[in-house]
């Protein structure tokens, strides 16, 4: 029997502080927006699972399925480089759906998460960090 797959914490909490920051919020504001106490994105910092209604609530402030912050148990990172579509492939849906970015945008952002994404695997490949 295989393992349920676990919620990548870090991950859902990088996004949550990103979407802060862009909002001008401070943790304890977005606390409040979503509906769980301060002490729950606390201790995700830390790397602590939140409980499933808060996970659910974050994801739905986020408006980003949960299945975003899934990772299977099984999967090493080696496995997930190689099974993970393109960066910019995964990214592309999700710039064309936002209200707030007109073609151009999109192609820029494209462009820009393009170029970084072949340095890193430039980098990885030649071994230097």
């Amino acid at each position: 029997m295989s393992e349920s797959p676990t919620v990548d914490v870090q991950a859902l909490h990088a996004a949550l502080d990103a979407a802060r920051e862009e909002r001008g919020l401070s943790w304890r504001q977005l606390a409040k927006e979503l509906g769980v106490s301060a002490s729950t994105i606390s201790r995700m910092a830390n790397g602590l699972k939140p409980d499933v209604t808060g996970f659910a609530a974050m994801t739905t402030w986020l408006r980003m399925p949960a299945e975003t912050f899934y990772v299977a148990p099984e999967a090493t990172s080696a496995s997930l480089s190689q099974e993970e579509p393109e960066l910019v492939a995964s990214l592309v849906p999700l710039l064309r759906a936002r209200s707030d970015l007109s073609e151009g945008d999109v192609a820029y952002l494209q462009e820009v998460i393009g170029a970084a994404a072949r340095r890193f695997r430039a980098e990885r490949a030649s071994g230097s960090n």
